[in-house]
């Protein structure tokens, strides 16, 4: 809805909306090794730093090539972030835990989604397109920010 109020054709559209999920599918099949050598703090603070910034850009962005760009940016935050705190539940929950833990870890996550896409609804009616994806970026450098301050 976003990019067809900016008058991007469907096959436009269809592209910019497509690059997101590549480059999260096909990231981490990279990213997921990566977790295992290097600071999962850092990777997960950046990931999700990365991911706050490139939702805020698309506000002011005007044309395709940078709406690919930020999918791809966005799609490279989540292939960093996920995996990675998949990973760290792993090293840092006692193996009889891990299944609940990862469990626990994928409700609130699921949670979110359904919460966020509530919120970001209303929002959206209430005060236009551009407030939730602001809202959901600032959220999410503030996460990044709470792993860097808050996570061991």
């Amino acid at each position: 809805m976003a990019l067809a109020t900016k008058h991007f054709s469907l096959e436009q559209i269809g592209l910019i909306v497509s690059i997101y999920p590549i480059v999260w599918g096909l990231g981490q099949l990279s990213t997921g090794k990566l977790a295992d050598h290097f600071s999962k703090k850092k990777m997960l603070f950046w990931g999700m730093l990365l991911q706050g910034l490139a939702l805020l850009l698309f506000i002011p962005a005007t044309n395709n090539w940078q709406f690919i760009t930020l999918s791809a940016l966005l799609g490279l935050g989540t292939a960093i972030v996920y995996p990675t705190f998949l990973a760290a539940i792993a090293d840092f929950t006692h193996p009889q835990q891990r299944a609940e833990s990862i469990g626990v870890f994928r409700f609130w996550r699921d949670m979110g989604y359904a919460i966020g896409a509530l919120l970001t609804g209303i929002i959206a009616d209430l005060a236009g397109l551009d407030w939730p994806v602001a809202a959901i970026g600032r959220l999410t450098i503030l996460s990044a920010v709470v792993i860097l301050v808050r996570m061991k």
